[in-house]
């Protein structure tokens, strides 16, 4: 009983920090305003007034789409990590998001209008980790070993084309775009960003939600869950299509962030423990928060330039990786 009021508190209490998280980024800006404006701006969306217009028409839906980023990664990598049982995976592992991003650079190079990114990396990213999952499947269904290396090299392969395709793009703007797009960046993404992006996402966490208590018992082991009555090779299919949709929900408004999927996890299972009824609830909140303050901070650190958030979170993501790695050795 006390273990799950401990829990039940870190959730609440990274729910707050995404409600704070949120309101920073609605005040931090460019231009200052005072709070009873920006209260008054919220309370009247149609207002023709220069706060109003600025918070509804830039802040909140760019506040909005990078808690919609962070909760994906982090969700994402909460379920492959529990279905593979590994710490080290991420939800770059499968191969989908690289094969995301290769046809978004294609997109940029050729002209494609952006709001056809979302639909377009959803599509490459799902048929993507259905390559991957077939390239590991084995004579008892989805092999975990052959899944990790299969998708390492399939987004080794990707890259390259990536790269290949900043290096024959038509102009240096364009390579340019590319590049800025693949270090992660939230600039120019509006309501019908949001809205497409939210669309992936919401049904790649109704299959995430369908799947926890199958992943809470994967925990103690296969031949442990299937005496439980789990499915294995069902739930890592579902698991599989959830974290593609989660990605390239994600991949398709901000590019390429590393590390929320991978280190969020961790932090959430520090507070909440490795049951995943509560720990993969729990990642929503935890890395919704963490982007919003980390684009809070890329873009107000250095006006008028705004840093990409992707390096921003590299930058800040390589440490807490390595302090963990060290941690959980010390420990063993």
């Amino acid at each position: 009983m006390a273990l799950n009021l401990r829990r039940a508190l870190a959730l609440a209490a990274l729910c707050a920090l995404v409600a704070g998280a949120i309101a920073l980024g609605i005040a931090a800006g460019a231009v200052a305003f005072d709070p009873r404006a920006i209260f008054a701006a919220l309370a009247h969306p149609r207002a023709a007034d220069q706060v109003s217009t600025v918070l509804w028409a830039l802040r909140l839906p760019r506040v909005l789409i990078a808690a919609l980023v962070g909760a994906a990664l982090a969700l994402s990598g909460s379920l492959l990590q529990g279905m593979l049982r590994n710490p080290l995976v991420d939800p770059y592992l499968t191969g989908g998001s690289a094969g995301a991003a290769f046809s978004i650079a294609v997109a940029i190079a050729i002209g494609m209008p952006p709001p056809l990114y979302g639909v377009l990396a959803f599509g490459v990213a799902l048929g993507t980790t259905l390559g991957v999952a077939s390239l590991a499947r084995s004579g008892r269904g989805l092999s975990p070993e052959r899944l990790i290396l299969a998708g390492i090299a399939v987004s080794s392969l990707f890259a390259g084309m990536t790269t290949l395709v900043i290096l024959l793009a038509p102009n240096a703007s364009v390579s340019l775009s590319i590049l800025a797009w693949l270090g992660g960046s939230l600039v120019g993404h509006g309501w019908s960003d949001l809205g497409w992006a939210a669309l992936y996402a919401a049904v790649g966490a109704i299959l995430a939600a369908s799947v926890v208590p199958a992943l809470n018992a994967i925990r103690v082991g296969d031949v442990r869950a299937r005496s439980l009555g789990v499915d294995l090779e069902r739930t890592r299919w579902i698991v599989l299509i959830a974290a593609s949709l989660l990605t390239a929900a994600a991949v398709s408004v901000s590019g390429v962030i590393g590390f929320v999927g991978l280190i969020v996890p961790h932090v959430v299972r520090a507070f909440c423990g490795a049951d995943t009824r509560w720990s993969i609830p729990a990642s929503v909140p935890a890395g919704a928060g963490i982007v919003v303050v980390a684009d809070t901070i890329a873009r107000t650190a250095a006006p008028p330039l705004e840093l990409p958030i992707g390096v921003l979170l590299s930058l800040l993501g390589v440490p807490a990786f390595l302090y963990i790695a060290l941690r959980r050795s010390r420990i063993a």
